[in-house]
């Protein structure tokens, strides 16, 4: 097993089994070191013995001694394969715009090193130590925003990862600075690989930076699905809505979609003993609540099942062995397509789909604790003195403005190929496009979500003395730490951002969580 320094923590062992998406998330956002297991090494190292062996033949091979591309009909001189491989990162290292976030190259790194280490590629097992001491090592390299698109694998991107375990190219520090890899390695202590045979084809043929965006984007929406379900419990009781129909038989019996059955069930457990919603459970005339309301449920749990189907999506490509060419088993180096991220690319444009609607809802119900004439006893825009104040107007046109662009990022990348390398690769994911809106798409709905709980924490605040349920007024004593209550107006973008981080860092589900026991 690749060695690790001494007192470092317990790694992700990449293994026969592949990994699970707990282990990207460990690896790319909390640092976890990684190791390759002596099962995967002896695979990798009988893998190479066929490469090795093709390179010594005179059967021409792709990746091996043949150009790549529209160039594979050219015959490479045994002299010239290494020239090949450590020409093909220089040129493929293409991309341009602002570096991607540290977390994206890391999970990107560590699906190339699943794939390098799993017999299949014909990479040599210094390769793939070499590949598992940089991501341990926790160097940076540099990977521009643009670049790829999604279909013979995330080529450019990955190049650039390839580049600096070259000794060329670039690295970031955790300030974001940009300096050289190949002073950065050596203060690492690692030395520049050289490549052979196979092997630079191999580092940059994967799905792997589209892939670890959908791992990542997914545990983030998956949190954001029962910060959905708070916000609409708080926004119930300020609106002075009914938890009637959320109610157990509604939902499983009759509609079985398991994702809506879900979050009824938590805005039941939300929602339960609170007196504002008992104050007018008889004789209130209002036959309905309004669709943003009634029909949370059906909306946050189409988002769950649409993320029950990106993981199945993901648990595949976890297992897949993305590369072209690869080694099979009883040796043959065969071409075939699998660098394809049409799976990937299709499920990371439902996700966007799904958050820009998910974010929907959220801006109709802050929108109608704002209105007088829809919010039932509350003042305009919860404002101390409106006409003089202004309170949250202004956070539901912010609300507006990102839901505005989380729909435009729904419209989806996987359907805009544009053909490459002459005509060669003539369609493509754009996988990686999509990986890249998805992020932004996040992003967007934690902020709207996070306004929603901020405007709503103030309206339960307006309802005094009736109290809300344990859950959701443990959510506003958090806020309250955080953010003053009600009263005259003041700077609001500090404390939007304030109830953005609490949203992100999961206080103010925990806060509720304390009374209700986790959310699913």
């Amino acid at each position: 097993m690749t060695p690790l320094p001494a007192g470092a923590p317990d790694p992700v062992v990449i293994g026969p089994d592949g990994l699970r998406p707990a282990d990207v998330v460990a690896v790319a956002r909390d640092g976890a070191p990684v190791a390759v297991s002596p099962a995967a090494m002896a695979a990798v190292a009988a893998s190479r013995g066929h490469i090795d062996a093709l390179a010594a033949g005179t059967t021409p091979a792709y990746g091996v001694s043949t150009g790549f591309g529209a160039l594979a009909t050219r015959h490479i001189p045994p002299q010239r394969r290494r020239d090949l491989q450590r020409s093909v990162i220089r040129s493929h290292a293409a991309g341009s715009g602002p570096p991607v976030e540290a977390e994206v190259v890391r999970a990107m790194m560590l699906l190339r090193l699943k794939t390098l280490a799993s017999g299949h590629t014909g990479v040599r097992a210094a390769l793939v130590d070499a590949y598992a001491a940089l991501l341990n090592a926790g160097l940076i390299p540099r990977v521009p925003e643009h670049g790829s698109l999604g279909c013979s694998g995330d080529l450019a991107p990955l190049a650039h990862v390839a580049l600096v375990l070259m000794g060329e190219g670039e690295i970031l520090d955790a300030e974001g600075r940009v300096s050289p890899a190949g002073p950065g390695l050596a203060g690492a202590g690692l030395a520049p690989v050289e490549l052979q045979e196979k092997e630079g084809l191999a580092l940059i043929n994967g799905t792997d930076g589209m892939l670890g965006s959908l791992i990542l984007s997914s545990h983030d929406l998956r949190r954001l699905c029962r910060t959905a379900d708070l916000s609409t419990a708080l926004s119930v009781e300020a609106l002075l809505g009914t938890d009637r129909v959320f109610a157990a038989d509604l939902h499983e019996p009759l509609r079985p979609h398991p994702g809506q059955a879900t979050s009824a069930g938590n805005l039941l457990r939300l929602l339960h003993g609170s007196e504002i919603v008992a104050s007018h459970r008889h004789g209130d005339p209002r036959v309905q609540d309004a669709y943003s309301l009634r029909c949370a449920p059906q909306v946050t749990g189409a988002v769950r099942d649409t993320l029950d189907h990106a993981d199945l999506v993901a648990g595949r490509e976890l297992r897949a062995v993305i590369d072209n060419p690869v080694v099979l088993a009883d040796g043959r180096v065969e071409s075939n397509g699998n660098f394809h991220g049409a799976p990937v690319a299709y499920v990371l444009d439902f996700l966007a789909i799904a958050a820009a609607d998910l974010a929907s809802m959220s801006e109709r119900r802050t929108d109608r604790m704002l209105d007088a004439a829809r919010s039932h006893g509350l003042p305009p825009f919860l404002a101390a003195d409106p006409g003089v104040d202004s309170g949250h107007m202004i956070a539901q046109y912010t609300q507006a403005g990102i839901v505005a662009e989380l729909k435009r990022l729904a419209a989806p990348a996987s359907v805009d190929s544009i053909p490459s390398s002459a005509m060669q690769e003539d369609h493509v994911s754009m996988g990686w496009a999509a990986a890249r809106k998805l992020r932004r798409s996040v992003d967007g709905l934690r902020r709207v979500l996070a306004i929603e709980v901020l405007t709503a924490c103030r309206a339960l605040d307006l309802r005094a003395p009736l109290h809300p349920a344990p859950a959701t007024a443990a959510a506003v004593a958090c806020m309250r730490t955080l953010v003053e209550g009600p009263g005259p107006d003041r700077y609001l973008a500090p404390e939007i951002d304030a109830a953005v981080d609490a949203v992100a860092d999961g206080r103010l589900l925990a806060a509720a969580e304390e009374h209700t026991g986790p959310l699913q």
